[in-house]
């Protein structure tokens, strides 16, 4: 799969980047749940279908992140369902062959819908699909009739995918990226698992930390979030596999699937610097973890976060955790 980072860059008068017209689906696709799935599913069949390289094209921060920050509102800002490197695995595992990922920025945020629709025109798109509710250009006055009405006059098909529902606590809610952050905020992991179609997980690379945790006997990977903040929080029975195989995002054999707890949050019983970390201690393992790719998979939530009146209270409940994880990971 190749990336672009700029849609200027694949436009000019005799072509595009790509080499071949494209089916192009385009979206937050924050957490790449099964909505998501769906319409990169129909992309991939319809490049199939068209002689047509299928493409998606997501944007980078996020619209509503980069909004947050201008206006210096971080509440503005849901919390991130997945990296970038993860929704760019993701789309490779969809079979996408070419992800457009521009920066959003004031300049793009600025442009007219009709300089957005003369982008798609010049990366020779012939088929699109975007959710019903897609708005595009400044002040988000492109919608989905407009972009039909493009499609007329510059030769592309237009497809939208409806919403996908799911039954939830006995109510049918519509699967969104909204309703995954708000069942992995409430501990609801199975529900999140039902509407992403996989157990929520997050990939990052296993970083040195204070170590105070080898020194209370429980060594813990901490693995990067790279300043973001997650959306859920708390302790958790995880299983954890080493990422060997770059977009592929996978193990490279059965045995590196590793089991443990993970305690993700901002862990005031021990760094209280306000900051987000992902510490795991894993059963039964001892080896150097330090700099490699890991895949901490979320499996069932043990207990909130909580701080402690001594370290030795931290430690009688650090070994009640292991006890519950280990409980939990043995029914999976």
């Amino acid at each position: 799969m190749k990336l672009h980072r700029y849609l200027q860059a694949v436009c000019s008068a005799g072509g595009n980047a790509v080499g071949a017209e494209i089916a192009l689906a385009i979206g937050n696709f924050d957490g790449v749940h099964r909505g998501h799935q769906s319409i990169l599913q129909s992309t991939v069949g319809a490049a199939a279908h068209g002689g047509l390289a299928p493409a998606a094209l997501t944007f980078h921060p996020l619209p509503r992140e980069f909004f947050a920050k201008l206006r210096a509102d971080s509440s503005l800002a849901p919390p991130r369902l997945m990296s970038a490197t993860e929704k760019l695995a993701a789309f490779y595992r969809a079979g996408i062959q070419h992800a457009f990922m521009p920066i959003f920025d004031a300049r793009f945020a600025a442009q007219s819908p009709e300089d957005f629709i003369a982008k798609l025109v010049g990366m020779k798109v012939r088929w699109l699909m975007v959710g019903e509710d897609f708005r595009f250009g400044a002040k988000r006055m492109g919608d989905v009739s407009a972009l039909r009405a493009a499609g007329v006059r510059h030769g592309f098909a237009v497809e939208t995918m409806a919403d996908i529902a799911d039954v939830a606590g006995g109510a049918t809610v519509r699967v969104s990226s909204t309703a995954v952050r708000e069942a992995l905020a409430a501990g609801q992991l199975d529900i999140a698992k039902r509407m992403l179609g996989r157990r929520y997980a997050i990939t990052g690379r296993v970083t040195h930390g204070k170590k105070l945790g080898r020194a209370l006997g429980f060594p813990t990977a901490n693995v990067s979030l790279t300043g973001r903040k997650p959306a859920l929080a708390g302790v958790f029975a995880v299983k954890l596999r080493l990422v060997t195989r770059g977009l592929e995002g996978v193990a490279s054999k059965a045995g590196d699937t590793l089991l443990g707890v993970a305690n993700l949050g901002t862990n005031p019983a021990v760094v209280n610097d306000g900051r987000h970390h992902l510490e795991v201690f894993l059963f039964d393992y001892s080896d150097d973890l330090y700099g490699k790719r890991v895949e901490v998979e979320f499996i069932e939530k043990v207990r909130d976060e909580q701080n402690f009146a001594s370290l030795d209270a931290l430690v009688v409940q650090m070994h009640d955790d292991c006890s519950e994880a280990k409980r939990i990971l043995r029914g999976t």
